[in-house]
């Protein structure tokens, strides 16, 4: 196996520490130290800490979405994919024992002024947002306007059953989120 660089190790280090520490609970000296990594290295790939974030939030959306996608190929149809899209939140809040989403964490614990972060975490939602829209639309049984509004509302229960499955710690949440996307399918 091929040995991280210095990038890719703070980027680890820093993905695991924001994540199940938070943000403002993790200093650059933590981050460097379990990263094995001097501050001189780390200055020539990041100028600050919400850099770090932003690179970790980078990365994070990369494999989130190529999970997800993963997760929901087998099915034949796009409506099937999107049910599907919550057998994969609850396969990976089981995995992080409901710790739940790192984007939704990490605008709860950041400062008012790191717009790069909140930036990285709006592309996020939107992107999955329209990922939803886009299957929709491609069903043809809908509207653009249709899929639209219907894509809002699971949107809503996906992003509500992460939230209250990270409270509750457990899969309710998920589960509930489905059967309500099943539901709303149907119509």
């Amino acid at each position: 196996m091929k040995k991280l660089g210095v990038k890719e190790r703070i980027i680890a280090a820093a993905s695991h520490l924001f994540y199940f520490d938070g943000y403002n609970q993790t200093g650059i000296n933590k981050i460097l130290k379990e990263a094995d990594v001097s501050k001189d290295s780390m200055y020539r790939y990041f100028r600050s800490k919400e850099d770090i974030a932003v690179a970790y939030l980078l990365v994070r959306h990369s494999i989130w979405m190529g999970k997800l996608e993963n997760h929901v190929t087998p099915e034949k149809t796009n409506k099937k994919k999107i049910i599907a899209s919550f057998d994969y939140l609850n396969d990976w809040l089981k995995e992080v024992k409901f710790r739940g989403c790192g984007w939704q964490n990490i605008l709860t614990d950041l400062p008012q002024d790191h717009h790069k972060i909140r930036d990285q975490a709006i592309l996020h939602k939107n992107e999955l947002r329209e990922w939803i829209h886009n299957l929709l639309i491609e069903e043809e049984q809908y509207s653009t306007k249709e899929a639209r509004e219907l894509g809002d509302e699971i949107i809503v229960l996906i992003e509500g059953a992460i939230i209250l499955s990270q409270i509750q710690k457990d899969a309710w949440p998920v589960i509930t989120a489905k059967r309500a996307c099943v539901r709303v399918l149907s119509k």
